[in-house]
C-alpha cells in the first residue's frame, strides 16, 4: 500500500505540499519541484512562507482546517515564489488523516490555461488590426502623401522657424506612414511554408544579426541543447520572431550593457488539444534578459496589438510575434520580474517524413 501511495504522490499532476504542525514543508511532489524550480531536498524543512508568497490569509486557513478537520478551498489566489511573477491559482487545503497537525496543500495554477486562452484569441485581435489597417491605408496614406508633398514645396521658399515647421510636418507624416506600414504587416504576412528546420541555425543567424546591429552593446549567451530534433516551421517567419524578441530584450536594457541568454531544451509537458487531436510542443526556446522587467499593468496583455511599455512604441512587434507563433500552432508566454524577463516559445517537432 505504501508503494501505491508513493506512486500516487509522484503521479499528481499539480503541485502538492505536505506541511507539518509548525507550517514547515515536510514533503513536496515533482510537480511542486517544477513550480518552485527547486529540488525537494532544498525546500524540505523550510518554513512554507519562506518559499511561497500566497496572497490570502493562509494562516487563518491553516488554523481552520486543523481545528475543524475539514477541507478548505480558495479560488483565484495569487501564488508566487519570489523568482517569478505570481500565478493565479486555485488552492485546496486538507487535513492529513492519521497525522495530527499535518495539512496537505494542493495548487491548481490557472496561469497556463489563462495564457493559452489569450494566445488562442490573438488571431481575432490580429484580424481586427488587419481590417483597420486596410481601411487606414486607403483613407490616410494617400492624403498624407499629398500633405508631405505640399510641405516640401512650401519649404523651398521658407527659412528659419517657418522651415522648421514644414520639416516637422514632413517628419511626422512619414512617421504615421511608417506606423501604418507596420500595421499592414499583419495582413501581408503570407501563410507559413513549413519544412524541417534546425532551430539553432535560425537562432545563430538572429544572434549574429543582433550583435552587429541593435544588440551591439549587449552580451548574448548561448545555452543550447544540441540533441534537439528539427522543428516544423517557416524559417523566414521564425527568424523574424527571434529577431523581434532579441530586439525587445536589447531595448529593455536601454543604454546599459546587459545580458541576453538564449536557451533551448526539450520538454514534453505542454500538449494542446486541437481539432485534429492532441498536439505536442516539446521544443522550447527561451529569450531571457536581465532588464527592468515588464510593467505589471501591461504584463498580461503584451501580445495584444498597440500595447507597449516604451515611449513612442507602436505595440506591434510582440503582437506580430504572437500571430506568427499562433499560425504555426505553437505557443508563446512571458514571465517577468525586475531583473529577469523570459519569453518562452514552444514548437512542434518536424514530422518524420520531412
Amino acid at each position: 500500500m505504501n508503494t501505491f501511495h508513493d506512486m500516487l504522490w509522484l503521479s499528481l499532476p499539480i503541485p502538492a505540499f505536505l506541511i507539518d504542525p509548525g507550517d514547515v514543508i515536510a514533503e513536496v511532489n515533482p510537480a511542486a519541484e517544477s513550480f518552485l524550480n527547486a529540488s525537494v531536498r532544498s525546500v524540505r524543512g523550510a518554513p512554507l512562507f519562506d518559499i511561497l508568497a500566497i496572497d490570502s490569509p493562509i494562516d487563518d486557513a491553516f488554523r481552520r482546517v486543523r481545528q475543524d478537520q475539514s477541507s478548505l478551498f480558495m479560488n483565484n489566489v495569487d501564488v508566487g515564489t519570489g523568482n517569478t511573477r505570481p500565478v493565479r491559482s486555485n488552492v485546496q487545503i486538507a487535513p492529513m488523516t492519521g497525522m495530527p497537525g499535518f495539512v496537505l496543500v494542493l495548487m491548481e495554477p490557472r496561469g497556463l490555461a489563462d495564457r493559452l486562452g489569450r494566445s488562442f484569441s490573438v488571431k481575432s485581435s490580429a484580424n481586427s488590426a488587419i481590417g483597420m489597417a486596410e481601411m487606414l491605408a486607403h483613407e490616410i496614406k494617400n492624403p498624407l502623401a499629398g500633405i508631405t508633398g505640399a510641405a516640401q514645396l512650401l519649404s523651398m521658399g521658407l527659412a528659419g522657424d517657418d522651415l522648421e515647421l514644414t520639416d516637422l510636418i514632413v517628419s511626422e507624416s512619414r512617421r504615421i506612414v511608417k506606423l501604418l506600414e507596420q500595421v499592414e504587416q499583419f495582413g501581408n504576412l503570407r501563410p507559413p511554408e513549413r519544412r524541417a528546420v534546425n532551430v539553432h541555425d535560425l537562432l545563430d543567424r538572429a544572434r549574429k544579426s543582433a550583435m552587429i546591429g541593435f544588440a551591439a552593446h549587449m552580451s548574448i549567451v548561448e545555452d543550447y541543447d544540441p540533441s534537439l530534433p528539427s522543428t516544423h516551421v517557416d524559417g523566414d517567419q521564425m527568424l523574424q520572431v527571434f529577431l523581434n524578441l532579441l530586439k525587445n530584450a536589447a531595448e529593455a536594457a536601454g543604454d546599459t550593457k546587459g545580458t541576453i541568454r538564449i536557451r533551448t531544451f526539450y520538454e514534453m509537458s505542454l500538449r494542446l488539444r486541437r481539432k485534429d487531436g492532441t498536439g505536442s510542443l516539446p521544443l522550447q526556446v527561451e529569450i531571457i534578459d536581465d532588464g527592468p522587467g515588464l510593467p505589471p499593468e501591461i504584463a498580461q496583455d503584451v501580445f495584444d496589438p498597440f500595447i507597449s511599455s516604451r515611449e513612442n512604441g507602436t505595440g506591434l512587434g510582440l503582437a506580430l510575434v504572437s500571430k506568427i507563433i499562433s499560425d504555426h500552432d505553437g505557443w508563446i508566454s512571458v514571465d517577468s520580474v525586475p531583473g529577469r524577463t523570459v519569453f518562452r516559445i514552444s514548437l512542434p517537432v518536424a514530422p518524420k517524413e520531412d
